[in-house]
C-alpha cells in the first residue's frame, strides 16, 4: 500500500491527523489502518512535535507562574527548568515504545495480530489527547485540566480492533492490560525523571 500518511512532512498534516483522531476517531481509524507508515515516519513526522508540546508548556509555565508548594511559590531555576522539560520530553518518547511494544505483544492474547509498525501507530496517535493536553501547563494552577488526556484510553481502545485485529469483544479487556501496564511504566520512568533531575535548584 501507499504510504499516506499526512503527517509526514508539514505542520498542516500534523494539525489535520491530530483533529481527525480527536474529533473522529471511528472514521479515522480505517484510514490509519489502511496506511503502512513506519515508526520511524510517525516518530519524527508526528509524535516529536506533539511529545513536545508539554514539556515546552511547562518549561515556560514554572519560569513565568512557579509552582505553588505549601502556600508559597517556588521558581525554579532556568537550569533546573530546562532540565526537566528536556527529561520528561524524552521519557515520554521512551514510553512510547514501551506502550506500542507491550501493546503488539499482548494483541495476539486478545485475537490480533503481532504487527510492530501498526502498534506503534495505534499507541502513538491514541496518546494524541494526553500530548496536546500537555498545553495546560502553561499555567501550573490549570494542570488538573491536563485530565481531558485520558481521552487518549477511549482512542486507544476504539483504534485496537481495526489496527491489530483485537476481538471487538476483547478491546475493552486488551485495553484495561495495556494501561496498567502503561501505569506501571510511567510510575518507573516517573521514579527515573526524579532521580535524574534532583531538586529545583537555586532560584533565578
Amino acid at each position: 500500500m501507499e504510504n499516506n500518511l499526512p503527517t509526514g512532512s508539514t505542520g498542516a498534516g500534523v494539525v489535520a491527523r491530530a483533529k481527525a483522531i480527536l474529533v473522529q476517531p471511528k472514521a479515522e481509524w480505517p484510514k490509519v489502518a489502511a496506511e503502512t507508515t513506519e515508526p520511524k515516519s510517525v516518530l519524527l513526522g508526528y509524535a516529536v512535535p506533539l511529545a513536545a508540546i508539554g514539556p515546552v508548556a511547562s518549561l515556560i509555565g514554572s519560569l513565568a507562574f512557579g509552582y505553588d508548594v505549601l502556600f508559597t511559590t517556588v521558581r525554579p531555576s532556568v537550569g533546573f527548568a530546562v532540565t526537566t522539560a528536556v527529561t520528561s520530553f524524552v521519557l515520554s518518547l521512551v514510553s512510547l515504545f514501551v506502550i506500542a511494544f507491550v501493546a503488539n505483544a499482548l494483541s495476539p492474547k486478545f485475537g490480533g495480530k503481532n504487527d510492530w509498525p501498526a502498534a506503534f501507530r495505534l499507541v502513538a496517535y491514541s496518546m494524541t489527547a494526553a500530548w496536546l493536553a500537555g498545553i495546560f501547563g502553561l499555567v501550573p494552577a490549570l494542570a488538573v485540566l491536563s485530565l481531558v488526556g485520558l481521552y487518549s484510553i477511549y482512542l486507544f481502545y476504539l483504534g485496537s480492533s481495526k489496527m491489530l485485529g483485537v476481538n471487538e469483544d476483547q478491546a475493552g479487556g486488551y485495553t484495561a492490560v495495556t494501561i496498567i501496564v502503561a501505569i506501571v511504566v510511567n510510575v518507573v520512568l516517573g521514579m527515573i525523571a526524579v532521580s535524574l533531575i534532583g531538586g529545583p535548584g537555586p532560584v533565578l
